[in-house]
């Protein structure tokens, strides 16, 4: 948000989607939170590595963000920290993938209902490989 944390990507995102869980809500302050899943080792930062903090939660992904304005830059795999998921508005340009799923149906904010998208819906966390 503030352009301290900046980072390139090499190669294609392989997949991009919406969450709907409460983690997401709460952190975004929206509906749900979009992301785009990255190849191991496709994420490198640019600039502003000593302002990035991570947040384990006990019983989700580690999430990284600004240390100065906040902002969400990046979710990492929890067997292997060098697949990330970008979140898409972190991005300057188009991300290149369409949106293909919504995850964590389940806990969809009443007051933002999903619109008929025609996406594959999961009541909790996508499988892995779909």
């Amino acid at each position: 948000m503030c352009g301290g944390v900046r980072f390139g990507i090499t190669g294609p995102l392989v997949s991009a989607g919406y969450c709907h869980c409460r983690r997401c809500q709460r952190r975004t302050g929206t509906g749900s939170s979009i992301n785009g899943r990255l190849s191991a080792g496709a994420l490198h930062l640019v600039a502003g590595e000593e302002l990035v903090r991570v947040y384990t939660p006990p019983d989700g992904a580690p999430k990284a963000f600004c240390s100065v304005c906040g902002g969400h830059v990046w979710s990492q795999d929890r067997a292997d920290p060098a697949v990330k998921s970008v979140r898409l508005g972190a991005l300057d340009g188009d991300p290149g993938v369409p949106l293909s799923y919504r995850q964590f149906v389940a806990y969809a904010a009443p007051w933002d209902p999903i619109p008929d998208d025609g996406l594959p819906r999961y009541d909790e966390r996508r499988p892995p490989g779909v």
